[in-house]
């Protein structure tokens, strides 16, 4: 006979008063929900990739509220509010730059980009609150949801003794990470070094193709050097070195096969557009241009199908989510308000005219795109529906695998293809459908982020004991403040990546992978305009990967999309995750000291990474003002080789002694593990 399961008791009782909702908690979360959006926004530009902000945002919490003797749920509603701006962030650096690289905008620094932005953001992230308020409690007290990270994250407040040695370890190495950023920038060292390699010889060099068929070859490429960043080896050391390598080798496809061959044979004719002294550095352009108008709609077709494979890999998961959503949707309709502290929501009362609300001004937005009522009707009820559908099964993924592997991209990429379809069948079509199909999958893809982070924090709530109700009110005033607040970041990296002689998104050093490969669909599909046969060459490309087992197609797409440099960088950051493991396991630590390096790992990478994204904002906003930081100081005109080396040396070091130091004594607890 199966036990019955164990009734709920909360760690801080439901009938004891704590404080819980207040200003200082609230101040504290809506700072780190800023700040921490931010950079993510950073790195998700540069490097298509989000880190999770829950731990994080528990340490600084915990750390700044100790000082205060704040409460363990005050603690828990400091994260709750401070961890929500990255789910906006990755939710709008998905979508909100695809407008600017697919011309639905023709500008990013207009006032009509930032309300645009703000609404979609806004909307997003108030539909995701308000979808999982309706199914919290039973997806909450789910039996077959085990919420890996939410309990890990429970357990790092209860064990809230360490906490300011964590911080200080956070803010340490975020102190590290911002100087020698700060340092490159300043020319101390060179932070990424290109070199050219000559494929064949110009004039000299051809192929035979059987009989007196003769083709003139030969050309110059380029190849990169890592990038000496502090935030991209962050990155690396978090995925570990099998993702890491993954990722490193589409890069070394795109790089090292891809565009060497098209200059290759392309060579002679290339030669002919440039002046006749052409230097290495026309021909270094060129090769960028091959590669960014070549290869990278390859890498399209190959994120378009590792996203599907994603999804389909999960299907019995996703099929789940959706049954559990209609269930769930029924079974919270006929449960009675809550008399108990830890069971109260915000009444239905609030949140179905809050939903119409939103519908409402969803309508008007997207009639502003399209100036057709059927259209923006039709869009609108389309967000509404697969928002919902997408928010469950988000929030059950969360559930089942943590919010780490949800994949919002991919519901996304799902949300974008059946209202571009919906659009083409309407009639609508040029750029006043694709801003519609990419209205509604910011929309989408903000809802499905913020909804399965909410329900994260909610389920580490239900653990502490904290009150759904305040929880959810703490994050609409998060999600109110980051979606006012990181159109600011986006501009500030688009508009310095301009004047410094960029493109803005979609630039090399601004790769927006995700928001490229919306652009790219929405315009292919609604616009017409697509390179469908490179597009169908990645496809093949996906399929490829698939069948040798290839562990994430989407991962490897994203390696070729991005510059060889920032592969490189996150690659080694793979290797010195693994240089640390091996001088971990060959210690004679035990299993509690190994919880806590791998702990102290994760904070150290995770400050590298906001140190750099902080000061990268820092220095874009010099940038921004025409006045750049090199411009201003720098040590050398042209930095020798030698002091990047040294540099890298001392962030390998930095990154594989901190953890190791922070071992702690061999007959102390093992601390809960650390989950990014």
């Amino acid at each position: 006979m199966a036990s019955e399961p164990k009734p709920y008791r909360p760690y801080v009782p439901q009938d004891m008063k704590m404080a819980e909702f207040t200003l200082r908690a609230i101040l504290l979360g809506l700072i780190m929900t800023v700040v921490l959006g931010a950079a993510n926004a950073y790195l998700g530009l540069r490097a298509g990739m989000t880190i999770a902000a829950t731990y994080p945002a528990a340490v600084i919490g915990m750390a700044v509220l100790r000082i205060f003797r704040g409460s363990i749920l005050e603690e828990n509603m400091a994260r709750t509010v401070g961890s929500i701006g990255e789910s906006v962030a990755a939710g709008a650096i998905f979508t909100i730059p695809a407008f600017v690289i697919a011309k639905a905008w023709p500008a990013f620094d207009t006032p009509e980009a930032y309300w645009q932005s703000t609404a979609l953001m806004m909307v997003g992230g108030t539909l995701g609150i308000l979808f999982v308020t309706l199914l919290r409690r039973v997806m909450v007290e789910d039996p077959d949801l085990p919420y890996p990270e939410s309990c890990a994250a429970a357990e790092i407040h209860k064990a809230g003794q360490r906490g300011s040695d964590a911080a200080k370890t956070l803010f340490q190495a975020m102190g590290v990470g911002g100087l020698i950023y700060l340092l490159g920038e300043m020319r101390l060292f060179a932070a990424s070094r290109d070199f050219i390699v000559k494929i064949g010889e110009l004039g000299k060099s051809s192929l035979k193709l059987g009989g007196d068929r003769v083709v003139p070859t030969g050309g110059v490429t380029m190849a990169s050097w890592p990038a000496i960043s502090p935030a991209y080896m962050g990155v690396g050391f978090i995925i570990g070195p099998a993702l890491a390598s993954l990722n490193f080798a589409g890069g070394l496809l795109a790089w090292g096969l891809m565009v060497p061959l098209l200059i290759y044979f392309l060579g002679p004719e290339l030669a002919a557009t440039l002046p006749p002294a052409a230097g290495t550095g026309e021909w270094s352009g060129l090769a960028v241009a091959v590669w960014y108008h070549i290869v990278r709609p390859i890498a399209v077709g190959g994120m378009l199908v590792g996203a599907a494979y994603t999804l389909f890999r999960m299907r019995k998961s996703l099929a789940s989510g959706i049954g559990r959503a209609v269930s769930d949707l029924r079974k919270a309709g006929s449960q009675t308000e809550a008399v108990d502290r830890t069971q109260r929501d915000l009444s239905p009362k609030i949140v179905f005219p809050a939903l119409f609300a939103t519908f409402l001004c969803m309508i008007a937005l997207y009639f502003y795109f399209t100036d057709s009522a059927t259209a923006a009707v039709t869009a609108a009820v389309v967000m509404l529906v697969l928002g919902f559908f997408f928010a469950a099964v988000s929030g059950n993924l969360v559930g089942l695998i943590g919010s780490s592997n949800n994949p919002v991209s991919g519901l996304t990429l799902s949300t974008l293809i059946i209202a571009a379809l919906l659009m083409v069948a309407l009639g609508v079509k040029g750029m006043t459908g694709v801003a519609a199909v990419l209205g509604v999958a910011a929309v989408v893809c903000v809802s499905s982020a913020v909804a399965g982070e909410m329900l994260q924090d909610l389920k580490v709530g239900h653990i502490l004991g904290g009150t759904p109700k305040s929880m959810q009110i703490g994050d609409i005033f998060g999600i109110i403040v980051a979606s006012m607040v990181l159109y600011f970041p986006l501009l500030l990296l688009h508009e310095s990546n301009i004047k410094e002689g960029g493109i803005g998104f979609g630039d090399p050093k601004l790769s927006a992978p995700q928001a490229g490969l919306m652009a790219s669909l929405s315009q292919g599909i609604v616009g017409g305009e697509m390179a469908w046969p490179l597009i169908m060459v990645g496809v093949l490309l996906g399929f490829v990967l698939i069948l040798v087992r290839v562990k994430s197609p989407m991962l490897f797409s994203v390696g070729m999309y991005l510059p060889l440099e920032t592969t490189f960088a996150i690659f080694m950051g793979g290797l010195v995750k693994w240089l640390m493991e091996t001088v971990r396991d060959r210690g004679t630590f035990n299993d509690a000291q190994r919880a806590r390096i791998e702990n102290a790992g994760v904070l150290c990478a995770s400050g590298l990474i906001a140190g750099e994204a902080l000061m990268g904002l820092v220095k874009a906003g010099f940038s921004f003002a025409e006045k750049p930081i090199s411009a201003l100081f720098a040590f050398f005109d042209d930095p020798p080789l030698a002091m990047g080396l040294a540099v890298f040396a001392i962030i390998v070091l930095y990154m594989v002694r901190l953890p190791l130091s922070k071992a702690g004594d061999p007959n102390e607890p093992a601390p809960p593990a650390a989950i990014m």
